[in-house]
Order: structure tokens, then C-alpha cells, then sequence
């Protein structure tokens, strides 16, 4: 294995080279209480997702955090293949950044893996005071040590997406990592692409506006987010601002793992589809959209219609199938984009969602389904919610999925979440011509945590993924 070579550092080389990585063991899953009915912190749950181990599918360690309510979110390392070259580096500090209380957690998973400790509290006064900046989404870690995290939001709540700059070391604040003035109007997720000196941003919400819930008359006034932002990588500045026609919220964005394409997509969950964004002949940064999720009309919700909600995308690390999440209609969906510029639909499950035969919505009108979906039962568990956040094994072959999207808006849309807790499912993956099946011996049910029904955000393995790893 390349990662065993003396020089090197974390990660691996090339995408290429992490695909024949190991077998993913154990994977990290952020856990909430917020808005929930048990009064605790949220913790990292280590999950044991070895076929081998008597444990399987079981939380095998909880670490609760030391305060109320901070609904942990986008998790990143402290370093990662972008860091390949430095042996200096290893990858052993988990950084963890709450949306709502704005603190951060650095988590010591190198010291035993299996049952991570608390190693730094890096308070929200110190961001504040440092960067004016709060409501923290996105870590990701940079070749020069550093690690970066996107905000929503300043310490009133009003709209700002700046990123927080960490030391790699001592996790110290060091300050904002745009030009001082230089926050777009709007934050949530980012990516970086060093070879094309360019980093790309979307936008959610302000946080006041979407911290109790979601209100359709916020769409109307224009208070979520429809554009792309594009930085100078080396300058720390907006350089093009993208409006994205139909792409209403746009959240998860990836590019290409490829260091040398000056492409990737970006999943806009309101208006449901898929925009793909490309350098384009002048120079300059375009974005066109390549998928469209119509929306179905129905009765029994809160509008007569009903979106996707395209909530969570990923990229396998070979760039050849995009995943995405409806977290609303309830199907997780994969494409093969061997072409970019017009994904194939190879694979399509559903796993709970909205529109279940059985429940409160009707669906009057479809254009994809002749029939609502029956509700998904594993292992004598129904299942509540919709698949929300994804993670793919280094080889392409295993989907984990999660189905919690944040607290305020589970508490909304799926009330029985919150009752019965979320729970963490696994996607057997056919990469040779596509498809997707639901492995029927996996269920993680994070309605039976010892102090009571818990949220499961997001996934990490160890040694990285192809949701954290940036190569430049």
C-alpha cells in the first residue's frame, strides 16, 4: 500500500491508488439531541461495520460531548491526502463544527480508534471575537496544514459565508480565511482545486431564517440561497458569482477527484436538481443544469407539491457514477457520469420518504412512479425519515446512508424521526453496470440509544473518504 511508504503522508497519492485502500471497519457518526425529547449533548457514535466482527452493525462507543444543543454537523481531519507529500502529517484529529452553537470539537481518533476522546474545545467566543463569524457547517483540511470551515452566518444570525481558519497543529483561531470584508453574502459547503487556483461555495439560508424550521414564504422573499461562488484560490477572493437557473438551495458540492478537471456538480435542493459547473472556453466558471428530480403533486403536505429535496451528493473516487439523496420522495439514486454533461440514471432505491403507501400524502400526479412506494422495513424496524446523508466505500462497491438532515427541519417533516430516532442503512453497489440494492443484514437503530431516540448526521472512516479527501 502506498500509505505504508516511508516519506509519505496521510491518505493516498491518487484517487485511484485509495480505491485499493482497505476495507472501511469502523465509521464515525455525529449524533443529535437537539429538538429531540432527551435533554443530553450530542456525541460521535463509532460504528462497527466489519462483516467479520461479532459486532456489526452495532454502536460499539459513544463520545457525548461537554455541552447542550450544539447539533454537531460537517465533520473533516486535521490533514488529508492533500497532505500525501508530508510525512510529517497523520491523520489523527477529527474536527468537528456544531451549526448551532457555533463551538468546535477536535476528537483524538489515533489513539485508539475504536473509542475516540475529547482532546479540544475551541469556544465560540473565540471565533466570534477572531472572525465575526458563527453557525459552522464544512471542515475540510488544506495542503498547508491549515483547516478550514465554512459559516452560515454572523453572531447575530444574519447571513455570512466566511470561513473559519484553524491552526493544523494547535488548533488555534487564526482568523478568517477571505480578505477581511471579503465574505460571500451567503455560506454553507465548499471545495478547493489548486491545479485551477479555484474554490467554489454554495448557499443555504441565514441562520435566522432557517434555525426553527422551514417556512415556504422564506422562498418567496428570496431568503435562501441560489447562487455559486467562485474564489481565487491564492488571492482569498470572489472572483464570479454563478446564478444557477432552477437551483433553488444549492448545498452539497463536489469536484471531480480527478486534480485535473475543472469540473464537478452541485446538488440544488429545493428545486431538485443536479447543476453541473465547468470551466468554461474563456476562462471563466459556467454552470448548466444535467438533472432534473420533478417535483409530485400531491395531497396531505404542506404544499401541492411535493420536491426531492436533493439533501446530500457524492462523486465515487474514479469520477464515474454521482450519488444523490431525495430526501423527501425517499429514493436514493446513482448515475453514471462518464459523461458529465448528461448523467445516465443506472440505480434507484427507496428507503422510507414521504410519499409511502400507507401514510398522510396522496400523490395525485407522478411523472416517474405508477404507484406511492411501500414503506421500508429492516429487520422487523420500520423506517422513519428519508436517506439524508451518504458516504461511499473507497472501492465503490457499499453506500452507508443516514437519515437526519437537521434537527428543526426532522421535527417538521418527519415528526416519527424524532420519535423513533434515524438509523443508518447499507447499499450493496454494482460498479460494473449499475444499480443498487439494499443490504438486508445491516441496520444501525438509533431509536434503541441507551438515553433515548438519537439524529445520525454524517459518516467518516478513518483513514478518509471521498467526501473529505481533496487531492491537489
Amino acid at each position: 500500500m502506498a500509505t505504508k511508504c516511508s516519506k509519505c503522508g496521510p491518505g493516498y497519492p491518487t484517487p485511484q491508488e485509495a480505491m485499493k485502500g482497505p476495507r472501511e471497519e469502523i465509521i464515525y457518526v455525529p449524533c443529535i439531541y437537539r429538538n429531540t425529547c432527551t435533554k443530553a449533548p450530542d456525541y460521535l457514535a463509532t460504528v462497527d461495520v466489519d462483516p467479520k466482527s461479532p459486532q456489526y452493525s452495532q454502536v460499539i462507543h459513544r463520545l457525548p460531548m461537554p455541552y447542550l444543543k450544539d447539533e454537531l454537523h460537517h465533520s473533516g481531519w486535521n490533514t488529508c491526502s492533500s497532505c500525501f507529500g508530508d510525512s510529517t502529517k497523520s491523520r489523527n484529529k477529527l474536527v468537528l463544527p456544531s451549526l448551532i452553537s457555533s463551538r468546535i470539537y477536535v476528537v483524538d481518533v489515533g489513539s485508539e480508534p475504536r473509542a475516540p476522546k475529547l482532546h479540544k474545545v475551541i469556544e465560540p467566543k473565540e471565533v466570534q471575537a477572531k472572525c465575526n463569524l458563527s453557525y459552522l457547517h464544512t471542515s475540510h483540511c488544506l495542503a498547508s496544514g491549515e483547516v478550514m470551515i465554512s459559516t452560515l452566518g454572523d453572531p447575530k444570525g444574519n447571513s455570512k459565508g466566511g470561513f473559519v481558519l484553524l491552526d493544523g497543529e494547535t488548533f488555534e483561531v487564526k482568523g478568517t480565511w477571505e480578505r477581511p470584508g471579503g465574505a460571500a453574502p451567503m455560506g454553507y459547503d465548499f471545495w478547493y482545486q489548486p491545479r485551477h487556483n479555484v474554490m467554489i461555495s454554495t448557499e443555504w439560508a441565514a441562520p435566522n431564517v432557517l434555525i426553527d424550521g422551514f417556512n415556504p414564504a422564506d422562498v418567496e422573499a428570496g431568503l435562501y440561497g441560489s447562487h455559486l461562488h467562485v474564489w481565487d484560490w491564492q488571492r482569498h477572493e470572489i472572483i464570479q458569482t454563478l446564478p444557477l437557473k432552477d437551483g433553488l438551495i444549492p448545498l452539497e458540492i463536489r469536484f471531480l477527484h480527478n486534480p485535473d478537471a475543472a469540473q464537478g456538480f452541485v446538488g440544488c435542493a429545493l428545486s431538485s436538481t443536479i447543476q453541473r459547473f465547468y470551466k468554461n472556453e474563456r476562462g471563466t466558471w459556467s454552470v448548466e443544469k444535467v438533472v432534473q428530480v420533478p417535483p409530485k403533486k400531491v395531497k396531505g403536505w404542506m404544499l401541492p407539491e411535493m420536491p426531492g429535496l436533493i439533501t446530500d451528493i457524492l462523486l465515487s473516487l474514479d469520477d464515474r457514477f454521482l450519488y444523490f439523496s431525495n430526501w423527501l420522495h425517499g429514493d436514493l439514486r446513482q448515475y453514471d457520469i462518464s459523461n458529465p454533461q448528461k448523467p445516465c440514471l443506472t440505480g434507484q432505491i427507496f428507503l422510507g420518504g414521504s410519499i409511502v403507501q400507507g401514510g398522510p400524502v396522496q400523490v395525485l400526479e407522478d411523472q416517474e412512479l405508477k404507484c406511492q412506494p411501500e414503506p421500508l422495513v429492516v429487520k422487523g424496524k420500520r423506517v422513519a425519515g428519508g436517506p439524508q446523508m451518504i458516504q461511499l466505500s473507497l472501492d465503490g462497491k457499499r453506500l452507508y446512508v443516514t437519515t437526519s438532515l437537521y434537527s428543526a427541519w426532522d421535527k417538521q417533516f418527519y415528526p416519527d424521526l424524532i420519535r423513533e430516532g434515524s438509523v443508518m442503512l447499507q447499499v450493496d453497489v454494482d460498479t460494473v453496470k449499475g444499480g443498487l440494492k439494499l443490504n438486508p443484514n445491516f441496520l444501525v437503530d438509533f431509536g434503541k440509544e441507551p438515553l433515548g431516540p438519537a439524529l445520525a448526521h454524517e459518516l467518516r472512516y478513518p483513514g478518509g473518504d471521498c467526501t473529505s479527501d481533496i487531492w491537489i
